[in-house]
């Protein structure tokens, strides 16, 4: 994956606050507005083997729809029987010792001038109801490099910042509010300081 961003000649830059355990599960969350981000989330948690939660149109996308099926847990938004099944997917895989990747978002708005779209509940319910951390991400130029706009984008360098593990262990799942919220707001100032 490292190969394909290069390829399209995007180089990127990582600040972790704090240093992935290897080999422990952990809920990883991102804000989402580019194809590269899921390269990208591969490239940054290399020690951690990991599937996606994610959209299943996506697929149909050219060369990246190629790799996104094959590391990914896919849902139909649209049916309550997938979601309820992407559940059981997840957390069969964390009993397994991987960790899960879901873009909060829940998908990439198509207004591109929404900075951080609100958060939906289900990674922060998972690793509550699994005791793993959360790691918050933020993704600071994706959608300058590469956007879900058909030929837009431009060559320059990715920035990522890995915040500090949100820990879960005494968590109820009622707290899922508070710890979405949270997680938001890290993301969104993060976003704002890689702006100015």
């Amino acid at each position: 994956f490292d190969l394909y961003l290069c390829y399209f000649d995007f180089d990127y830059k990582i600040d972790f606050e704090q240093p992935l355990e290897k080999g422990k599960s952990y809920m990883l969350v991102a804000n989402h507005t580019s194809m590269t981000d899921v390269m990208l989330m591969l490239a940054v948690v290399k020690d951690n083997p990991f599937v996606f939660v994610g959209k299943k149109e996506l697929v149909k996308i050219p060369i990246f729809g190629f790799f996104y099926k094959r590391v990914c847990i896919l849902v139909d938004r649209s049916s309550s029987k997938s979601r309820f099944k992407v559940f059981e997917l997840a957390q069969k895989r964390l009993h397994q010792g991987l960790s899960i990747c879901i873009f909060p978002e829940g998908g990439v708005p198509e207004d591109e001038s929404i900075v951080l779209d609100a958060f939906k509940d289900g990674a922060f319910r998972l690793a509550i109801e699994h005791k793993i951390p959360i790691i918050p991400m933020t993704f600071a130029d994706n959608k300058e490099r590469f956007s879900f706009t058909f030929l837009s984008g431009s060559i320059g360098k990715m920035r990522v910042k890995v915040h500090k593990p949100i820990e879960t262990e005494n968590l109820l799942t009622e707290d899922k509010v508070k710890i979405k919220e949270g997680v938001r707001n890290t993301i969104l100032e993060q976003l704002n300081i890689f702006k100015n």
